[in-house]
């Protein structure tokens, strides 16, 4: 391993104590898959309503401690709208998991074999954890074919630092950003390294990658953006003057068997859609038709105090000033990439609930880790390029990197810790004035609280998540 890549690898070790055991919120649904499937080998989420925390459970569950009618769907089971590609993820350490409690108890130990002690919990985060490291390997191994490694491991360590990505990567592990921000980066990657020439057995893995993506997240559907303007190309060379009836009959082939293997990698998601609601076809979410296609938030997604992803995070405007120069310096990847960036952004922008509710930043622009890395990486081999001196190229870069990086990890701590709200619009100049003012002489305490006495801070925030909960009508 070449040293960038062992500097990543130590950055990662030594942030192995920063994740967080912890199914909370949305992550109780994806978790929920996992254990069930594990422990009870069914879909039923009754112990997983009963399990969560508060804020998530109190809605579901009645006063005897069982799930509300409401929450019950056509078919009898509890509402899961969440997808199941997290839990095909951690199955392998989740299994791991499970054969080791099973032999602990075998000789005696009394951790419960449940799914839900710390040994399932602690499995759980580390998986997301690699996850989240892998997809940023990637995203630094495609970054450094285009740019000076240095420029390349810069900027995977400041979109590492400076997103969203470590809220969902360490504290809310049970969450599914990291596990597709790591998806769509192997998907890419895979489809960067065979885009020159495809056999078809490439073009069935690409498939079963595709397939596997979207059982992760259902939004990365717009990611295959990419593949449609591929195809585009490919099939306007075929048809072209007087085509070889050959090569467009593989082309055909070969989109079919893509088609094929990504249903196929599909079929979990298509399973338990139908065990769950009834049709293959329900995700449980919003309907399609209600979604605001015509008046999408276009300028709220991105500005808005209320999760906006530039203003939340806005290192994120750098990456894609570097992807526009990236288009223009490589445009047969750069074209495809702003294609598939601009159906993300779309496809968010008119989901009713775009800001994420509760969230750090735009947190579904996770998933774009892998193009937010090229673009920052881009950009900075630009910037460094007008210095006369290698050295102050560097310096200058990496202040400018821990500027965000500082910014970002302020504003973790006080949406963590609930300084300001998890939901809704923040008041910008209270943040600002916490950065400054509170954030510094809390965050020793704080930093002690989260590696030391973990369950009595999750406990403390859980109380002032109700707390905001219960006010909120009242604002």
């Amino acid at each position: 391993m070449r040293r960038p890549g062992l500097v990543l690898s130590i950055l990662f070790l030594l942030s192995v104590p920063l994740l967080n055991p912890w199914v909370r919120g949305d992550g109780v649904g994806y978790y929920a898959f996992a254990r069930a499937l594990l422990i009870q080998h069914n879909l039923d989420f009754t112990a997983d309503y009963q399990h969560a925390n508060p804020s998530f459970r109190d809605v579901r569950v009645d006063a005897s401690g069982q799930p509300k009618s409401a929450f019950r769907t056509s078919t009898g089971h509890l509402d899961n709208h969440f997808t199941i590609g997290p839990a095909i993820l951690w199955a392998p350490f989740l299994l791991v998991a499970h054969a080791g409690v099973l032999i602990a108890r075998a000789l005696g130990s009394s951790i419960p074999a449940d799914g839900f002690s710390s040994p399932y919990r602690f499995a759980m985060a580390f998986g997301t954890g690699l996850y989240g490291f892998l997809g940023l390997f990637i995203a630094f191994r495609v970054a450094r074919k285009y740019v000076d490694e240095t420029w390349a491991l810069l900027a995977t360590i400041g979109v590492w630092a400076a997103t969203s990505l470590p809220v969902y990567m360490y504290l809310n592990p049970s969450w599914s950003h990291a596990h597709s921000a790591f998806m769509v980066a192997l998907f890419f990657w895979y489809w960067h390294e065979t885009r020159e020439h495809r056999t078809l057995l490439q073009w069935l893995l690409l498939g079963a990658l595709s397939g596997l993506m979207l059982d992760v997240y259902y939004p990365n559907v717009t990611v295959l953006a990419i593949l449609a303007a591929e195809a585009f190309g490919f099939y306007g060379k075929a048809l072209r003057g007087n085509p070889e009836r050959a090569g467009l009959l593989r082309l055909i082939l070969s989109h079919a068997l893509y088609i094929f293997a990504a249903l196929v990698c599909l079929t979990p998601t298509f399973t338990t859609r139908s065990i769950i609601y009834g049709s293959p076809f329900n995700s449980g979410y919003i309907p399609l038709g209600l979604w605001n296609w015509k008046s999408p938030y276009l300028l709220q997604m991105l500005f808005s105090s209320d999760h906006g992803l530039i203003s939340w995070t806005p290192l994120i405007f750098l990456s894609l000033l570097g992807l526009v120069l990236f288009w223009r310096q490589v445009p047969h990847v750069g074209g495809p990439i702003l294609l598939a960036i601009v159906a993300f952004y779309y496809f968010i922008a008119s989901y009713p609930d775009w800001a994420g509710i509760s969230s750090f930043g735009n947190r579904f622009f996770v998933s774009l880790t892998i193009f937010f890395v090229l673009g920052l990486a881009v950009l900075l081999a630009q910037v460094a390029s007008h210095f006369r001196r290698r050295a102050a190229a560097l310096a200058s870069v990496s202040v400018l990197l821990a500027c965000f990086s500082l910014w970002n990890f302020g504003l973790m701590f006080q949406w963590g810790i609930h300084l300001i709200p998890a939901r809704g619009a923040v008041p910008w100049s209270e943040i600002f004035h916490n950065q400054f003012f509170v954030v510094p002489p809390e965050l020793s305490s704080g930093i002690r609280g989260y590696l030391f006495h973990r369950k009595a801070l999750m406990r403390t925030i859980e109380q002032r998540d109700l707390q905001q909960l219960n006010q909120a009508p009242s604002q």
